[in-house]
């Protein structure tokens, strides 16, 4: 499942629809002080996907106010990034949910084809297990999962509460997580798709 919506062009190609979307978004409604919000993205080096991503790929969107002395950053959520993370957030997402834990054939496979180191992937379990389930994000939104999601399996049982074709559960469970992916625009709201 993971391999298809990884190298599927036309998933990336909505992936940065959205994100640019909330790009204009948050550029169009400007600073907290009230100023205007100029172009300062900045370069990424995203690791995990496939070699074609192009361009887009190779930046986030980010703002920073105009006003003399406030010049405070303005990054908006993104489906794409996970944060600071230097993977692509569908990798983190896709590599955690396949693992029934960390057999050698799964960490061998995990390394071969994306690259991830078995440290890396263990940061991350931690992550789900530890830090996710205590994030406001993940306390919003667990009561809308009925039956309640078991938070001992979380990101997989999650993603497959999710329900349509191809890469679709996928970007809404992306779209969950969104709100993690910045402290500058969390107060975006995210569009009913």
């Amino acid at each position: 499942m993971w391999h298809g919506v990884l190298s599927d062009s036309r998933f990336h190609s909505i992936l940065t629809k959205f994100d640019g979307e909330m790009a204009a978004q948050a550029q169009k409604r400007g600073c907290e002080c009230g100023g205007r919000l100029h172009c300062a993205s900045y370069p990424r080096k995203p690791r995990g996907g496939p070699g074609d991503l192009g361009p887009q790929y190779q930046r986030r969107w980010s703002y920073c106010c105009a006003v003399d002395g406030c010049r405070r950053r303005t990054t908006p959520i993104s489906v794409r990034f996970l944060g600071r993370r230097v993977y692509l957030g569908i990798v983190v997402v896709l590599a955690t949910a396949m693992q029934q834990g960390l057999s050698p054939r799964r960490i061998g496979s995990l390394q071969r084809e994306l690259g991830i180191s078995v440290r890396t992937l263990r940061r991350w379990q931690q992550w789900w297990r530890e830090t996710f389930p205590c994030s406001d994000v993940w306390r919003g939104e667990r009561a809308r999962f009925m039956p309640p999601v078991e938070e001992n399996g979380l990101r997989q049982a999650a993603l497959e509460r999710f329900e349509g074709a191809a890469g679709e559960p996928v970007f809404r469970f992306l779209r969950l997580l969104a709100p993690l992916t910045t402290t500058s625009a969390t107060a975006m709201a995210l569009p009913t798709r």
